[in-house]
């Protein structure tokens, strides 16, 4: 559904109006499309401590325009404020700081940056765990950047958006993976997230398809986020299988045609769904993608056993069963990758839909139990928690309502079923295996939640 107040705000007329009156003025985010050979079109700003080397030894493969600031001028090019270029990307490493007074750094770094990022520019911050550090000291200035980078997330105009990655020991030489992400427009609706990484021993092999080789099953896959979701997993060089219900058949053979894939109907709250499931996957799958979901609103008061049971269900119990099932029977393979789509309204909570926010906040607690369970096997299991996006569903929410979700985040508009794919896709390739147990939120730094 088209954001008419957006396409108001950045005409010529709307832009004087909208600036006149103190109103909103969110711009149109820049997405990855096809084509696009790197993740950074733009100039690269690198500074800060000793993880700054380690992104030198593959920034080239980012962009061409590198720059240094405030680190080793041998590094790269010395970036000058008010005369460099416009920077599209920036990272800085804060994980040596570990006294109070270094945390000035951060102002010193950023304050010149602030009126010199272009348009959908992209900043991360590394940091090292809080809770990996012995000295408590230490600790509390490592856990300083959550507050500094969430709340500068918000201070970002024209599209901009900043992630903190907590890099864990022996993971300093993958960053290369959640750079590539948070770096480019495939994170353009995800701000303020805290991302924790881990070594792993699988890296992509091919950054142009980096899925190549593997087999992804995408539940609720015939329409909507599921289908988006299911394009973009075979973009990157998936084969994809798609499931949906069976009223669903005529989509979802259709996709599945399209993309090359395979199709399966199948109503995944059935005794036998998981049996049936396995059946269908004698070879084996490697990824699998949880999309499939129901809303039945009420309140509490006027709930229905009916609403509520059948929420409970799809939402969240066939997750549970069939992902049970599929690993028991080896049918996901070792490495595999478990992406489970829940919603910020499991973070935050939502009127009248404490049976949707249950099953969603459910999903991410199974994400977080999990996952230690299944490193010995190099499996990752993830949530994806979605906040206000443009689909069939949010168009016939009531227009305040609607409007309201749209312009309550720092980026001020709804997300694209896009967006949540691009999450989805990156969380599906191999050294992803780094990040597991979490929710990340791709809701453009929403107000509602943490």
């Amino acid at each position: 559904m088209s954001d008419r107040y957006i396409d108001f705000a950045n005409s010529s007329i709307g832009h004087r109006l909208v600036g006149a009156l103190g109103l909103p003025s969110p711009v149109r985010l820049e997405r990855w499309q096809a084509g696009r050979l790197r993740p950074v079109e733009g100039a690269l700003l690198i500074g800060g401590g000793p993880l700054a080397e380690n992104i030198g030894v593959f920034a080239n493969r980012l962009t061409d325009a590198i720059y240094s600031y405030g680190t080793e001028p041998s590094l790269a090019t010395a970036w000058i404020p008010g005369h460099g270029p416009k920077l599209k990307a920036v990272v800085f490493d804060a994980s040596h700081l570990v006294q109070t007074d270094q945390l000035k750094q951060l102002r010193e770094f950023f304050q010149p940056l602030m009126k010199n990022l272009d348009h959908s520019a992209h900043v991360v911050i590394l940091g090292r765990a809080p809770e990996s550090l012995s000295d408590p000291i230490a600790s509390s200035v490592q856990r300083a950047l959550e507050g500094f980078s969430r709340s500068l997330a918000k201070e970002l105009r024209s599209g901009g958006t900043l992630q903190l990655i907590y890099v864990g020991a022996g993971a300093e030489d993958q960053l290369e993976g959640p750079l590539r992400f948070f770096l480019s427009p495939k994170s353009a609706f995800v701000s303020g997230q805290v991302i924790r990484l881990q070594a792993c021993d699988t890296p992509v092999q091919d950054w142009t398809r980096p899925l190549s080789g593997r087999k992804a099953l995408v539940t609720g896959a015939a329409r909507g986020i599921g289908a988006s979701i299911a394009e973009t997993l075979a973009r990157d060089g998936a084969e994809v299988i798609l499931l949906d219900v069976p009223p669903a058949k005529a989509d979802l053979e259709a996709l599945a045609a399209r993309l090359g894939g395979q199709s399966i109907t199948l109503d995944i709250c059935a005794e036998d769904a998981a049996a049936q499931l396995i059946e269908h996957l004698p070879d084996g799958i490697d990824i699998v993608v949880h999309n499939a979901g129901i809303t039945r609103d009420k309140t509490l008061a006027n709930m229905t056993p009916e609403f509520w049971d059948a929420v409970l269900a799809v939402n969240l119990n066939a997750p549970q069963v069939l992902t049970k099932a599929l690993l028991d029977a080896g049918t996901l393979r070792d490495n595999g990758r478990v992406i489970l789509l829940a919603s910020i309204s499991g973070i935050a909570g939502n009127r009248g839909q404490t049976n949707y926010a249950a099953s969603k906040a459910g999903l991410m607690g199974l994400a977080q139990a999990w996952a230690p369970l299944l490193l010995e096997r190099g499996i990752s299991i993830n949530a994806v928690a979605p906040g206000f996006i443009e689909t069939q569903m949010t168009a016939h929410i009531p227009f305040g309502l609607r409007e309201a979700g749209r312009r309550m985040s720092s980026l001020g508009q709804g997300g694209l079923p896009q967006d949540v794919a691009e999450a989805v896709a990156w969380l599906a390739q191999p050294g992803t295996g780094a990040f597991t147990g979490q929710a990340l939120r791709v809701c453009g730094q929403s107000v509602l939640g943490a």
